[in-house]
């Protein structure tokens, strides 16, 4: 029986470490990250822009469009923080309704949910960091 458990154990400890030795550090911490944002995702975003980031007609633009996250990854967490007042134009289509601030979100919260959004919907944008979030915020008009 001991023999038995000492076994199990070392298979499941060799199993453990094969897994976490074929992924990159990165990529463990996007999934972490993305775990955490998409918590923070049903709170303060899922209402205006969709369970999966359809948006919501007219109002609300989807996050479905990879073109225009990647070309607004350096604004996207000053959009996340101070919200957004001027039209933006998605997918061919204008959308004027206000975007609210969300002032209570650490630049890390910020991090997470970015990192969700980015790798999710459809979009592969890979991990936002929290110096580079911190970076974003520093420069935000």
């Amino acid at each position: 029986m001991r023999n038995a458990s000492l076994y199990w154990g070392t298979a499941l400890l060799s199993i453990y470490i094969l897994f976490h030795a074929c992924q990159s550090e990165e990529t463990i911490r996007t999934a972490q990250y993305a775990v955490n944002g998409q918590k923070l995702y049903k709170t303060y975003c899922m209402n205006c822009h969709g369970a999966k980031g359809e948006g919501l007609g007219d109002l609300y633009p989807p996050l479905t469009d990879s073109t225009f996250l990647i070309g607004q990854r350096e604004q996207l967490p000053c959009i996340v923080k101070n919200g957004i007042s001027s039209p933006i134009e998605i997918q061919g289509k204008t959308f004027d309704t206000e975007m609210p601030p969300n002032p209570q979100l650490t630049p890390v919260e910020i991090a997470y949910v970015l990192t969700y959004i980015g790798n999710s919907f459809g979009n592969e944008m890979g991990l936002f960091t929290l110096e580079e979030v911190q970076e974003a915020l520093a420069a935000c008009n």
